[in-house]
């Protein structure tokens, strides 16, 4: 090579190097993170957007998107040119969404967009309007909707919302609901405290960031504060129990963050633990080290969970407390698990909440005599029966002592 060809070598190199977008909300997994379970981020029936795109193992349903999107333009009769001179329009923003350079031609990228869009909306459209519809399995249909909250297996969701708009036209007015309206019901398990988004205050990047937003349930504004500091390392659920901290479900709310400490009663939000707990949890995760930094309120959850449980006497205390609900059975598994979800995982703040809370616990497990009287309770006052001994017990030898006061003079 030349020294001139060397130059422009380097020039062009230097050409392709930018800074990443501010519009940037897909992101590719860090290795650091994702080596410790990769088939927590990758999907497994079907591939959405351009990370996972022609996958062996998922172009079965690559077919299956095809009827769909040639259902979507049956059903709809929209104008197949507007769809596409909306997506060339978009595709320099819609780049600029993914954390990486893609490696996929103009049109290929066009066709990627427009099929994955029409595929995601004729589901949701038949989900909520007719689910005797959907063609597919049970097994299949949980995979797909646990497939399409995958961090890196997303597309803006502003792309997806536009095509659907622009499909409305033929549409009658009495049939027609915001897609957001669509993906709400779609992911409708997740919405515990059934949020509705009708005042326009919240807007989604895509349909991990509703998820994320599902479990967090507060408003921007009225959730906690962040701190620099680390949290300190609360006792285990095991050590809080033997210094008299009594634990209960929070019925009240679904919020992950509205965990209480109050009277030596710790209340925290019951927490269903099932075969997608893990890879929900991950990829919530992922989006905040990635994303939201400075805002990692479902870190900082993890991180109370991880403190609370060392072993599996640890998840047998909240699992009889109602706090978690055991759905893989074992409790090994639930202790591995927490455990597990904070490995390689940065953390620059911490809700003030959690923060506050920490030093609470810490400061109650250090009273001796909060832990005497957890032991007086464990070992004298079991049951009924067991508390009446025990104050007979107690009368007969003060009045023991009392008579041989009295002997005495």
């Amino acid at each position: 090579m030349s020294f001139s060809s060397l130059v422009d070598d380097i020039n062009a190199m230097l050409n392709t190097a930018e800074p990443p977008s501010d519009k940037c909300c897909i992101y590719k997994v860090p290795y650091v993170i994702r080596r410790h379970n990769k088939d927590a981020y990758t999907p497994t029936v079907v591939s959405i957007g351009p990370f996972h795109h022609g996958h062996p193992q998922l172009q079965n349903m690559e077919n299956q998107k095809l009827i769909y999107f040639k259902d979507f333009l049956q059903r709809t009769k929209a104008c197949l040119n507007d769809l596409v001179c909306y997506i060339e329009s978009v595709l320099s923003d819609f780049k600029r969404c993914y954390s990486e350079t893609l490696p996929f031609s103009h049109d290929e990228l066009v066709k990627l967009i427009l099929i994955d869009s029409a595929f995601i909306i004729q589901l949701f459209w038949r989900y909520y309007y007719d689910r005797r519809c959907i063609l597919f399995k049970p097994w299949l249909d949980n995979g797909i909707r646990n497939d399409l909250w995958l961090l890196e297996n997303q597309l803006p969701f502003f792309v997806i919302e536009k095509i659907y708009s622009l499909s409305l036209t033929n549409v009658p007015t009495t049939m027609i609901h915001s897609f957001l309206k669509l993906t709400i019901h779609y992911f409708g398990y997740y919405n515990k405290s059934k949020l509705d988004f009708d005042k326009g205050d919240i807007s989604i990047s895509h349909f991990t960031d509703l998820i994320r937003i599902f479990h967090l349930q507060h408003p921007i504004e009225s959730r906690p504060s962040r701190v620099r500091e680390w949290m300190k390392h609360p006792p285990s659920a095991t050590e809080l129990l033997e210094a008299g901290v009594r634990f209960k479900v929070n019925t009240e709310s679904k919020c992950l963050l509205d965990l209480r400490f109050s009277g030596g009663v710790l209340e925290i939000p019951q927490l269903l633990v099932a075969d997608s707990t893990e890879t929900l949890f991950r990829n919530m995760v992922a989006l905040e080290q990635c994303h939201y930094p400075d805002d990692s309120y479902i870190t900082d959850y993890r991180s109370v969970l991880d403190y609370l449980i060392n072993t599996a006497k640890d998840v047998d205390i909240l699992v009889q407390s109602e706090i978690l609900e055991n759905m893989l059975g074992d409790s090994d598994s639930v202790a591995n698990l927490f455990n597990g979800l904070g490995k390689d995982i940065i953390r620059s703040t911490i809700s003030s909440q959690f923060s506050i809370l920490g030093k609470d616990l810490n400061a109650y497990c250090k009273n001796p005599w909060h832990k005497l009287k957890a032991t007086l309770r464990r070992d004298y006052c079991k049951t009924p029966w067991q508390t009446a001994a025990s104050i007979a017990g107690i009368l007969l030898l003060a009045l023991t002592l009392l008579q041989t006061v009295c002997s005495c003079k």
